[in-house]
């Protein structure tokens, strides 16, 4: 089956053939490249979704990713950035072995095609040449034959006119004879001419045209088998990436199975366990008896204020007073115009001042049931002041444990980085001291130096966070010793009210004496009602401030202050020269406004007005 035989004579139809065949081709082209702008578009928009909801560093949703759904949910993240990977892949591919490749055939295809053709045309125009020149011979030996008969006719004429000179019949013979000579050349050569288009005839539709069109058929096979094979490799390259996606969704599924919703529960309790115990019980109020309720508080005063009552267990040092006895606030400091040694040291009657904010709120919380109310408002506030203390005191106990852990950890790292830095560094120094062409030893010494300053100043970061780290986990532990301890006491406590309902009873008015409210109440020890009190978190910051002069604090409830230093502001002055400040979490007390330049805090303004309103 051959194009050259079957389809000598169909040239025009076998071009158009052709030239569909390579717009079919091209076609192809033009949809693979489609295809890989498509994959790049896809690729392009699963990255940007993948980056889009990728964490940003330094915030708090980094801090979420810690819990195993939201790590799950990162790496499916990440593996789509792979799985657009893939598609990048599949273009790159398309675009390498399919569309460049079938681009270049295509110009080569369209260089054989046009030689083909061209010898074809060529062909044909050398046989219509063979045509044109056997036309011509017949022609012109139709035309001497006819003469030939003429001059025949003309001679027969004259020779038969007895008229007509001998002469005359004599030209009129060798004109006809003349023409027949002519006729005979004409035969001659349309003969020879004949047998020639014969000839080249028959090499034409038998030699010429078979092979040109066979080479035109080799050529169009071999398209058809390109396209295929580009077709296949349109799939393969598909083929090829299935492996790889395929891993990307087992990544993403085994991600999901590794959620731990217990694990998760656990985190949460890490991240906001506070370290407090839930409020205890609220106290029976009878007011139907006001000397039982007067005597009480009597017994209760006098055996607080004599020291006589048995220590709490896990007191803080901090020596906070009892919620009900207000803390006696040092005498007013001089004009601002006076001398720093013109301040008087003699104690003043806490009457005659006004009472300040943080005591009134203080006074305020200390009701029983609104304690816990206002202790969640309290630290919200002191939140949204913003930046807190160095040692983190304004967090809860297990809050601040684990932010001076972190700062631990931190600084630790630090640390090995820097004597990384310096072990190289000393490393160096010896190649040069072995090689001296290689540079100079004492070029290092300098940054040796600031190295190893750097190093004892992290050391004594960490001893000073690693301080306050051990008094965090030591009053934890006391704190949970005197849990523990206060059940033990917890039948004595029942049995001593008891006692106390059966010596009223037996009384004949029905009264008890405040001895015997004395009595019992030594007998009881610290309750969780005090720990409440003790638990109270520090009044939130409200600026800071530097000290302008140096003050001698020597009466109850200043604080001493040097010259130059920073201290916290946690309560303003209200009109009696004098500002609470605190020194850390131990050390707090009242200053000379006028010894102190105060940098309020724009917004803690706004908190301790809304805190004045709840107070009053």
């Amino acid at each position: 089956m051959s194009w050259g035989t079957e389809l000598w004579d169909q040239f025009d139809n076998l071009e158009k053939h052709t030239q569909w065949g390579i717009d079919v081709l091209e076609k192809f082209i033009k949809f693979v490249k489609e295809r890989t702008e498509i994959e790049l578009s896809y690729a392009k928009q699963l990255r940007n979704l993948s980056k889009k909801y990728q964490p940003k560093k330094n915030s708090k949703e980094e801090e979420e990713y810690r819990y195993t759904s939201a790590r799950a949910f990162l790496a499916t993240l990440n593996e789509m950035n792979d799985y657009a990977g893939q598609h990048e892949v599949i273009s790159e591919n398309m675009t390498s072995l399919i569309t460049g490749e079938l681009t270049r055939y295509v110009q080569e295809l369209k260089q054989e095609r046009k030689s083909h053709f061209h010898d074809g045309r060529k062909a044909q125009q050398h046989i219509e040449t063979c045509w044109k020149q056997l036309e011509a011979s017949k022609r012109r030996f139709e035309r001497d034959c006819k003469e030939a008969d003429r001059a025949q006719q003309y001679f027969e004429k004259m020779d038969a006119d007895i008229n007509v000179t001998k002469a005359d019949v004599e030209k009129a013979r060798q004109q006809a004879q003349l023409r027949h000579q002519m006729a005979e050349d004409s035969k001659a050569e349309y003969s020879s001419t004949l047998q020639k288009f014969n000839s080249e005839q028959h090499d034409h539709y038998y030699t010429h045209i078979p092979h040109i069109f066979q080479k035109i058929q080799e050529m169009e096979e071999r398209r058809i088998v390109r396209i295929g094979e580009s077709m296949k490799t349109f799939a393969e390259v598909d083929r090829q990436v299935i492996p790889i996606i395929g891993k990307c969704l087992d990544e993403i599924t085994k991600a999901a199975e590794s959620i731990d919703h217990k694990n998760d529960s656990q985190l949460v309790i890490e991240a906001f366990k506070s370290g407090f115990e839930p409020p205890g019980d609220v106290e029976f109020e009878d007011f139907t008896q006001p000397m039982k309720r007067t005597v009480s508080e009597s017994s209760l005063s006098n055996s607080r204020g004599d020291g006589k009552s048995e220590p709490k267990f896990g007191g803080k040092s901090k020596g906070k007073l009892w919620p009900f006895i207000k803390k006696n606030k040092p005498p007013p400091p001089p004009p601002a115009s006076a001398s720093p040694s013109a301040v008087p040291n003699g104690p003043q009657s806490p009457k005659q001042q006004k009472e300040p904010l943080s005591h009134r709120f203080n006074e305020f919380m200390t009701s029983k049931p609104k304690i816990h109310c206002f202790r969640s408002l309290k630290r919200g506030l002191s939140l949204k002041l913003g930046a807190g203390p160095e040692d983190f005191s304004n967090l809860p106990p297990e809050q601040r444990r684990k932010k001076l852990q972190q700062k631990v950890d931190e600084l630790n790292k630090d640390i090995q980085k820097e004597m990384d830095q310096r072990d190289a560094l000393t490393k160096m120094k010896d190649v040069y001291i072995k090689n001296p062409q290689m540079g100079d030893a004492a070029s290092v010494d300098h940054r040796l130096a600031e190295l190893g300053q750097n190093i004892e100043k992290l050391r004594l970061e960490v001893q000073k966070f690693e301080g306050w780290l051990a008094e965090v986990e030591g009053r934890l532990s006391m704190r949970t010793e005197a849990r523990r301890q206060s059940g033990l006491y917890e039948a004595q406590n029942t049995s001593a009210v008891n006692s106390c309902a059966q010596d009223r009873e037996s009384s004949p008015d029905g009264s008890y004496t405040e001895e015997q409210s004395q009595e019992t109440e030594m007998k009881v020890p610290a309750t969780d009602f005090d720990d409440e009190f003790d638990d109270e978190e520090p009044l939130p910051t409200i600026g800071t401030c530097k000290a302008l002069y140096t003050f001698e604090g020597q009466n109850e409830g200043t604080i001493s202050v040097a010259e130059g230093e920073m201290l916290y502001v946690i309560e303003e002055d209200k009109g009696d020269g004098w500002t609470r400040i605190r020194r850390n979490e131990d050390e707090e007390g009242y200053v000379p406004t006028s010894y102190v330049e105060v940098y309020l805090d724009k917004n803690a303004k706004d908190v301790y007005k809304s805190l004045e309103k709840i107070s009053e």
